[in-house]
């Protein structure tokens, strides 16, 4: 049976096919108030991708001379196995392929969150929290409608999706239980997110890339929050039975996206096209991408899993229970003094100020900050 973790009414939910319950007369009238603001604040950073007063996909960039990310987010080029075979244009290729594959996992990562919202939709009681959901896929909709036109237009069709995060989507998706689905798509895979688009924003040399980030950064500062009003609510309620249940779920999604996200294997098919075997390229890792090396790359404010582990324990998530699993990565201590927004909001805040111009004039001294 599902289980249901719910110690907020806002986030109460009914079986997806019980709609029956929906149509409650008594439930329309117990809307919360606690999105209202979140929803509100859709009007100011709304962008059309397809509108070119927004973003213009006709930013030219050339993919034969120029490489859209640098070479060291290219985890593989430490290896001398790839360094040395790839040199030139071939060098230049295979790290747009590898960004190819990067804006096609953010596409299908889109998608996930996308089907994800929606069906939220259908198992949410309160009015409100279902109509935050709902606003979020409209959200979603349009990231999935921009990355498509990116890829499009720089490459011609996507990447399949690697078999990890296809999974772990399909779980996280399809999963009944509410908490599983905000843990693991609001906090975790939106704050990957988060992390991806602050790098990507700061390194790439492609200014549409750059623009396109900075736009869904505005969307997905707001989905994040949605994740810590559910914690902020929930975790400090939570019985030592259920807080085990969910530090255990927040450790599984951690491990696999940590240990999988980026492994060989997700991307054969780039290695393949090198004429690279992607076992051998995984073995040559090993070499260079040692536990010491991981933790040495944690330690940069942007790197996206050090992201993750900072919203799980500003979140509450994290207890002495799993601590040290994480402090194998990270400076568990010096995460708990860091102060500051998380990373990306500033940007966010930047993309905001940008839309407003578009959007209302001088007129939209109401919106809200992101971080707030």
């Amino acid at each position: 049976m599902t289980r249901q973790i719910t110690k907020d009414l806002i986030y109460d939910a009914v079986p997806a096919n019980a709609f029956h319950l929906m149509i409650d007369p008594e439930r329309y009238g117990r809307r919360s108030d606690a999105f209202d603001q979140i929803i509100a604040a859709t009007h100011g950073h709304f962008w059309d991708p397809l509108d070119t007063r927004y973003i213009d996909f006709n930013t030219p960039f050339n993919l034969d001379t120029d490489i859209i990310i640098p070479e060291f987010l290219v985890p593989s080029l430490k290896t001398d196995l790839v360094n040395d075979r790839l040199q030139g244009r071939d060098r230049v290729r295979f790290v747009n392929q590898v960004a190819r594959w990067i804006m096609s996992t953010i596409l299908h990562g889109e998608q996930g969150a996308l089907s994800l919202s929606a069906s939220l939709c259908h198992v949410l009681r309160d009015p409100g929290a279902q109509e935050y959901a709902a606003n979020q896929t409209r959200e979603e909709a349009r990231h999935v409608t921009a990355f498509s036109k990116y890829i499009q237009v720089r490459w011609g069709t996507p990447l399949p999706a690697g078999p990890t995060l296809a999974n772990l989507l399909g779980d996280i998706v399809n999963a009944p239980e509410v908490y599983k689905k905000i843990i693991g798509m609001q906090m975790l895979v939106e704050g990957l997110a988060m992390g991806a688009f602050a790098t990507l924003f700061n390194l790439s040399a492609d200014p549409l890339l750059v623009k396109l980030t900075q736009l869904t950064m505005t969307d997905e500062a707001f989905h994040h929050r949605f994740g810590k009003v559910w914690a902020d609510r929930t975790i400090p309620h939570l019985s030592k039975e259920e807080h085990d249940v969910v530090e255990d779920w927040a450790v599984e999604c951690f491990q696999t996206l940590l240990f999988n996200l980026i492994n060989p294997e997700q991307m054969k098919s780039v290695y393949a096209e090198f004429d690279l075997d992607w076992q051998e390229v995984t073995d040559a890792l090993v070499d260079v991408f040692t536990d010491n090396e991981r933790r040495r790359e944690m330690q940069e404010s942007t790197n996206i899993f050090r992201v993750l582990i900072k919203t799980l324990l500003r979140s509450g998530i994290i207890t002495e229970r799993t601590r040290s699993y994480y402090a194998a990565y990270v400076d568990m201590d010096e995460l708990t003094a860091e102060e500051g927004d998380m990373v990306g909001y500033a940007i966010a805040d930047e993309g905001i100020e940008f839309l407003k111009t578009i959007n209302f004039g001088s007129n939209a001294s109401y919106l809200s900050s992101a971080a707030e």
